[in-house]
């Protein structure tokens, strides 16, 4: 049985040979805090996936969700503070 599969045309499909953009890389080094926030609040909750939580891993998963919901609000007020005027 042949498999038929299209092949992307030799350089049409992505100018970049498949890297990131500097602004694609711009975006995610400004989003680089709430990431290493999302994986230490992951980290946090695959530590107590097989075993009982103490009280110690009660609170390591409070600040780690503090911590995203920390970076999220500032990303969110850096994105805001782009825009000026009223309505805008």
């Amino acid at each position: 049985m042949k498999h038929s599969v299209p092949l992307r045309a030799v350089g049409a499909a992505d100018p970049a040979g498949g890297e990131p953009s500097a602004a694609e890389l711009d975006a995610i080094e400004r989003e680089l805090p709430l990431i290493v926030a999302e994986v230490e609040l992951l980290d946090a909750q695959i530590t107590v996936l097989d075993r009982p939580v103490s009280e110690l891993d009660a609170r390591r998963i409070r600040r780690a969700r503090r911590r995203v919901l920390a970076a999220r609000r500032a990303l969110t007020n850096r994105r805001g503070a782009g825009v000026s005027g009223v309505g805008a």
